[in-house]
């Protein structure tokens, strides 16, 4: 079949549906045949899936590969020619679907498979043997691919690899992993065509430079236009008592059900999986409809409920679903006709992408109803209107120099056939992420695989790979085989407990904090059922469900999304602009008290508050630069100010500021502020203002958990709890700081912290603003609509007989009533 009569059939496809192909997607095809490798960037719902498949499927329809004959009947075996790369398992099942619907018409046998964590046993041979034509699959189960001998033998004929949502992967350690992995292919096979597909981003040049970073001049594929995307607050009615920090919105409970009943099919996203159980739990008590159409989608959940859940979602049999990012991504749902936000997204890429999943169809508008929990965080959502229509989106900043990452890739390499140094050196310095590797830093990757470093080369368990007398690096140790493909990924996470009826399936996984705290009897709400602990034994929690009453929500660490550098300066621009936005206009009266109080904040000014109360002195400072770089300017000046006048300082920070709480009265004067504020010496004055140590010691677990220096259980034993695996890796820690200080995870477990934790860079630039604007200081006789809430954050670590809330309550009234508010 000649590409004219290719393309005629395609063609005829899309006109069976309805449609007619687009001209980005008739770029992507022309790209595609033409060889090139590239980086498609289009929103969500612009149909960027057939853009990309439809060059492999014109290919196959006039260049075919021959299939290789095997079976009894020597009947034709299906040979790999595409690799689709998703970052979520979620993801998989959707995507094969999608990429399955063209293949009868266009007279294609391909056969579509899947090999995910997920995937079933069958999938798993057909994926190991390479007898699909295509494979969806992730990072990881790549990776553990070709840690075999034979992986790379079942890809030699793969034409081409689609790297899905790469803008997930582009700031993290799967990123990383991804970019080993498709060096190792593409030096294989030269000819191999390698694409990424991505949400737009506010660094789409560097994103295709880190996919192909020896193709400066690949094509970089603007699809659709971005789709409009309309946003809409549920403000609470002009006067009605709305609190200025915290809460999780549900006050405004009965106003979001109205939404939802009076829309077919709705996604209500939240932030944490804690919110996604409370609001589920919340609107279960309310439901008015069949309680069967109301459902819950996170990450903790087992992967069966989730799969249910998206089938509803599908079909159209579900009328709303209470989800967090487990449903951000591009799974198609055409039947979502809206979709909700509950409290600030904290970034612009976020909420757009959210709003991409309502009408999810090419041509069709995007919407989005924003819920806040709290007052200012209308003007989040003033913001990002702003951000919206200017097109301001967040950049993702790739990591460099993962050690972790490349011990384990070489661990893959010498399971899978083993490696020439020299070689894969060569190779992975060929990758974005280690352009910069020093010899020094490889040959103690190297130490580190072959003996476990300088002080642990004693100890047989960490002697994971030989060289050789051939001079190549190999595994001969089956256990160490088995271990390593257990552990194969960077996907950290603390201690899980499974949940599982006593007498029935499994629901999904708990922190074991969570359920360490808990005795038998006791109840807790997971899954959105209200569930009773039985026992728990082998990490595995036994639960009954439980009549009546109500129970304990499962909290998980790192659920706070931190406020976007973007969105954080937006605000500062609405809030020094004229109120021209319903949220705005909402809250003139809190920003006129704000304004008579002090001042409002504004890209030109750093706004400093002082205040004096009966429970001591508070200093408040409104950087607007995440609650992640607040904390570490807070520690930052603490110390500095320390070393002016001896003195204890507690602190807090949000996302928009942080308030130091000096034990003993300081006198604060515009000049102290500046000079503790100043970006000089930031380095050596972080050392001393934290302890770094002690956050190395806790960066340090992860960084052994990927780098294999952790192994987990083998199959059968019982899995190790959380507080083994931190007792484990804290001896190792103490025992490389004592005897081999140089080893190169600890080099990277401090450099981790200040750039990944700190984020070093972000708060040099913050320190920079603060140092460059008019500092405008205010002693205010009282907390106002912005320093209550760092007020409120501080009072949350303090100890009292009283709960945190009934405290924080308690001052909001005496505040709105002193205020008239």
């Amino acid at each position: 079949m000649t590409r004219r009569e290719a393309l005629a059939r395609l063609g005829a496809w899309f006109a069976s549906r309805g449609w007619a192909p687009l001209p980005f997607q008739k770029k992507m095809w022309r790209h595609y045949l033409a060889g090139a490798s590239g980086l498609l960037h289009t929103p969500t719902g612009s149909g960027k899936t057939l853009a990309m498949f439809g060059g492999p499927l014109l290919q196959a329809l006039s260049d075919p590969l021959p299939r290789s004959v095997g079976g009894r009947a020597r009947t034709p075996v299906p040979v790999l020619q595409v690799l689709w790369i998703t970052p979520l398992r979620a993801l998989a099942a959707d995507t094969a679907r999608a990429l399955r619907e063209p293949l009868a018409a266009l007279g294609l046998d391909w056969q579509v498979g899947l090999r995910t964590g997920d995937a079933s046993a069958r999938d798993k041979r057909l994926a190991r043997a390479g007898r699909v034509d295509v494979l969806v699959t992730t990072p990881e189960s790549l990776a553990l691919l070709l840690s075999y001998p034979d992986g790379m033998a079942t890809m030699r004929r793969l034409r081409c690899v689609v790297v899905d949502e790469w803008h997930e992967l582009l700031g993290n350690k799967r990123g990383v992993l991804l970019q080993l992995t498709l060096r190792r292919l593409r030096d294989a096979l030269p000819a191999l065509q390698v694409w990424g597909l991505s949400a737009t981003l506010g660094n789409l040049e560097q994103a295709r430079d880190v996919l192909l970073p020896d193709r400066p001049d690949a094509p970089l594929v603007a699809g659709a236009r971005p789709r409009p995307v309309s946003l809409e607050t549920l403000l609470p009615a002009q006067g009605e008592r709305f609190p200025w920090a915290g809460h999780l919105g549900l006050s405004q409970l009965q106003r979001v059900l109205e939404k939802l009943l009076a829309a077919g099919t709705s996604l209500l996203f939240t932030n944490t999986r804690a919110h996604a159980e409370l609001w589920h739990q919340a609107l279960a008590a309310v439901w008015p409809e069949d309680p069967a159409t109301l459902a819950l989608h996170h990450g903790s959940l087992d992967p069966a409920l989730r799969r249910a859940v998206e089938d509803g979602l599908r079909e159209g049999r579900l009328r709303c679903v209470v989800a967090t990012s487990s449903l951000d991504l591009g799974v198609d749902f055409p039947a979502v006709d809206q979709v909700l936000q509950i409290g600030s997204p904290k970034g612009i890429a976020r909420l757009l992408q959210r709003a991409g999943r309502a009408r999810h169809q090419p041509g069709q508008s995007g919407h989005i109803v924003c819920v806040p929990s709290h007052a200012l965080e209308l003007v989040e959502y003033a913001a990002a209107r702003r951000a919206l229509a200017d097109g301001v989106i967040e950049a993702r900043r790739p990591l460099r120099l993962s050690l972790d990452v490349l011990a384990q890739h070489c661990v893959s390499c010498a399971l899978g056939g083993g490696f020439d140094a020299d070689a894969l050196l060569e190779q992975v310095r060929r990758t974005h992420a280690f352009a910069a590797l020093d010899t020094a830093q490889w040959q103690g990757v190297l130490d580190f695989i072959v003996q476990g470093g300088q002080a642990l080369a004693q100890y047989p368990d960490f002697h994971k790979v030989v060289r050789d007398a051939d001079g190549i690096y190999r595994v001969h140790d089956r256990r160490v085989a088995l271990r390593h493909r257990l552990s194969i990924g960077t996907i950290t996470s603390d201690g899980s407990v499974m949940v599982q009826f006593l007498r029935g399936g499994r629901l999904g996984a708990v922190e074991e904090q969570f359920l360490g705290r808990l005795r038998p009897g006791d109840r807790f709400q997971f899954a959105g059922r209200l569930l009773e602990l039985v026992r728990l034994e082998h990490m595995t929690a036994y639960v009954r469900l439980a009549r009546g009453g109500d129970g304990v929500v499962p909290r998980w660490q790192g659920g706070r999304l931190p406020l976007s550098e973007a969105l954080g300066h937006e605000m500062e621009v609405v809030l020094g602009s004229a109120p021209d936005s319903p949220e705005l206009q909402w809250l003139a009266p809190l920003l006129g008290l704000q304004s008579r109080l002090s001042t409002l904040p504004d890209p030109s000014l750093l706004l400093v508050e002082s205040v004096r109360r009966r429970d001591g002195q508070y200093l408040f400072v409104y950087p607007f630069a995440g609650r992640q770089v607040n904390e570490g300017i807070a520690a930052l000046m603490a110390m500095r100010w320390t070393r002016v006048q001896a003195n204890t300082f507690g602190y807090a920070a949000n996302d928009y500021g942080f308030v130091l709480a000096p034990a003993r009265a300081v006198v604060v004067e515009a000049g102290l502020v500046r000079t503790l504020l100043h970006p000089d010496g930031l380095l050596a004055d972080l050392r001393d203002s934290l302890n770094l140590g002690e956050l190395a010691r806790r960066q340090f677990r992860d960084i052994a958990r990927v780098s294999g220096m952790l192994v987990p259980a083998l199959p059968g034993r019982t899995p190790r709890s959380l507080r083994q695996l931190q007792a484990s890796s804290g001896l190792l820690y103490d025992v490389l700081r004592q005897h081999d200080p140089d080893h190169i995870l600890l080099t990277l477990a401090e450099r981790e912290v200040l750039h990944s934790q700190l984020d070093l860079a972000s708060l040099a630039a913050a320190l920079q603003r603060c140092h460059a604007r008019t500092l405008s200081m205010h002693v205010l006789p009282s907390l106002g609509p912005f320093s209550f809430p760092l007020w409120a954050e501080r009072l949350r670590g303090q100890l009292s007989n009283e709960d945190w809330k009934t405290r924080v309550l308690r001052a909001a009234q005496q505040l709105e009533t002193r205020h008239g508010h």
